[in-house]
């Protein structure tokens, strides 16, 4: 069991930045991937952003350039650095895990981009 608590999200300005959290507990073994998704309301979940325990990193092409994700395996926990945010970017935003078949979805949080 591995579970998914986020926190972070918020209301900002456009251009404003925002980071966001994951922490991660449960039966967490070294090698796995995390990462963000975002869904906006009528829309399909996307991916944002993926790190995997090695480093590796892959973003959407919608945020490269502005959002970075980053982790700290010591704490089990995921960030993404959100900057030069757009209205676009609204939508509630879901910590994820995967290791193997094996995958675990946070509750969400929402981030609201508006002046």
């Amino acid at each position: 069991q591995v579970q998914l608590v986020e926190s972070g999200g918020g209301l900002v300005q456009p251009g404003g930045s925002l980071r966001l959290s994951c922490a991660a507990s449960g039966s967490i073994l070294n090698i796995n991937v995390m990462g963000w998704y975002r869904q906006a309301p009528g829309k399909q979940r996307e991916l944002v952003a993926t790190i995997s325990s090695g480093g590796i990193r892959n973003y959407a092409d919608s945020v490269k350039g502005r959002f970075t994700i980053s982790r700290d395996n010591a704490k089990n926990t995921v960030y993404l650095q959100m900057n030069i945010l757009k209205p676009d970017d609204t939508a509630v935003y879901y910590c994820n895990f995967k290791r193997g078949s094996f995958t675990s979805w946070g509750q969400g949080t929402q981030v609201t981009v508006s002046s």
